[in-house]
């Protein structure tokens, strides 16, 4: 009985951890997107312009930020 407990507690133990590396995905890509957003949105006001190119820069800046720490995934999806 204590093994089958013990895989039980394994299993439930590696499906938490799966859970949690998925929704650590989930909101990197998120997050992604919306520097995307943000970055869209400093360029476009530049081009109108009403923005500050330092706004494009720092909005730029952040997008390649993000993916130096969570990959380039979120342009993909």
């Amino acid at each position: 009985m204590a093994g089958f407990l013990d895989r039980a507690k394994e299993q439930a133990q590696r499906g938490l951890t799966q859970g949690k590396q998925k929704l650590d995905e989930v909101q990197a890509q998120r997050a992604g997107h919306d520097l995307l957003k943000r970055l869209g949105a400093a360029y476009f006001a530049e081009q109108r312009g009403s923005g500050d190119p330092r706004a494009t820069l720092q909005a730029l800046q952040a997008v390649e930020s993000h993916i130096a720490t969570h990959g380039d995934a979120f342009l993909r999806g």
